[in-house]
């Protein structure tokens, strides 16, 4: 099963050189030491150029083997790397407490998509900044220099900083929040303060609700589709949203994580969710759908989630699909 569970993922080692990068960042602060705003600023370009770099380094790759789950696998290495460089940074080199008082403490988080460990390029960056109490002017001053530095390289951010006491309340009375939290990946900072949270949520959230969970889900879904038109056999699909899409492979799973309170989908094979040939189906669709949208956010160098027929040609290129007797390409026409 170990072997089916690993099957795409992608090698770190191919990806981001974080004790490289590291070292840059320990020069940088002692080379403006005394001059925040110079290191915030050449911190951001270092880590600008290093995204840059390793994005295409990632289409390279994608390019060539055209396994879609590991190049969005790569891309959120990357990504998870860099704000734990960051965090880093802005503990010991800008906000550094010798003696951290009891409130002192966070845990940075995923949320969201970034949380299930996956990111198509022009992904949103999704953070969830935990604090034990409310906040404080160290927590709030170690946010704010991540989440700048992250806005100087370009990226979207979408951030909440919130005690555990106040994500749980939360959690109860949105679902959005809540189906957030389910997809949290910890990243940096106090880990224990991130498991009561993990606790806390299944105890005091998912448990005894997931009928109410279920069919809050499926009326999303529907409603979605109702939006964006019924059929799955479009000519312009919307690989994200569109029925038969992302979304709705990532809404079965929230809702098999959800029912089984299980914190990896991997372990769905454990439960008998899934058994081995359903699994490895369900991996090729999910492999085929992150092939095509990374390589249509690579293409368009921003979020584009329609298979749009200006794109269609390209894209078949890259996927590796070739011209055949009696067949040709699609046209708007």
């Amino acid at each position: 099963m170990d072997s089916i569970v690993a099957e795409g993922r992608a090698n770190a080692d191919d990806r981001f050189e974080t004790a490289r990068v590291t070292t840059a960042i320990n020069a940088l602060a002692e080379q403006h030491s005394g001059r925040e705003d110079l290191f915030r600023a050449a911190m951001a370009q270092l880590l600008k150029a290093e995204l840059i770099a390793a994005r295409a380094t990632a289409q390279a790759l994608l390019l060539k083997d055209r396994h879609g789950r590991r190049c969005a696998e790569r891309l959120c290495f990357v990504q998870d790397e860099i704000i734990r460089i960051l965090y880093a940074a802005a503990t010991k080199h800008l906000y550094h407490t010798p003696n951290p008082s009891g409130g002192e403490r966070m845990a940075v988080v995923a949320t969201g998509g970034y949380g299930r460990g996956l990111m198509a390029p022009e992904s949103d960056i999704d953070l969830l900044f935990i604090l034990p109490y409310k906040q404080t002017a160290w927590g709030e001053q170690v946010a704010e220099a991540i989440l700048y530095c992250l806005w100087d390289m370009g990226l979207k951010v979408g951030h909440a900083t919130r005690s555990v006491d106040e994500s749980i309340r939360q959690a109860r009375g949105d679902m959005t929040i809540r189906t957030a939290i389910l997809e949290t990946r910890y990243l940096a900072g106090d880990q224990p303060l991130y498991n009561e949270l993990v606790e806390r949520f299944d105890k005091d959230v998912v448990q005894g609700t997931a009928s109410e969970f279920v069919t809050a889900k499926l009326a999303e879904r529907e409603e979605r589709h109702r939006r964006g038109g019924q059929s799955r056999y479009l000519v312009e699909p919307n690989v994200k949203d569109g029925k038969g899409g992302l979304r709705d492979l990532h809404t079965l799973f929230w809702i098999a994580k959800y029912v089984y309170r299980v914190s990896d989908t991997d372990e769905l094979l454990e439960r008998g969710v899934f058994d081995v040939q359903e699994y490895r189906t369900f991996r090729r669709c999910a492999d085929f759908l992150w092939s095509v949208r990374c390589n249509l956010h690579f293409l368009a160098g921003r979020a584009e989630e329609r298979l749009s027929f200006d794109m269609q040609r390209e894209i078949a290129v890259r996927l590796g699909y070739t011209s055949h007797p009696g067949m040709r390409t699609s046209s708007a026409s």
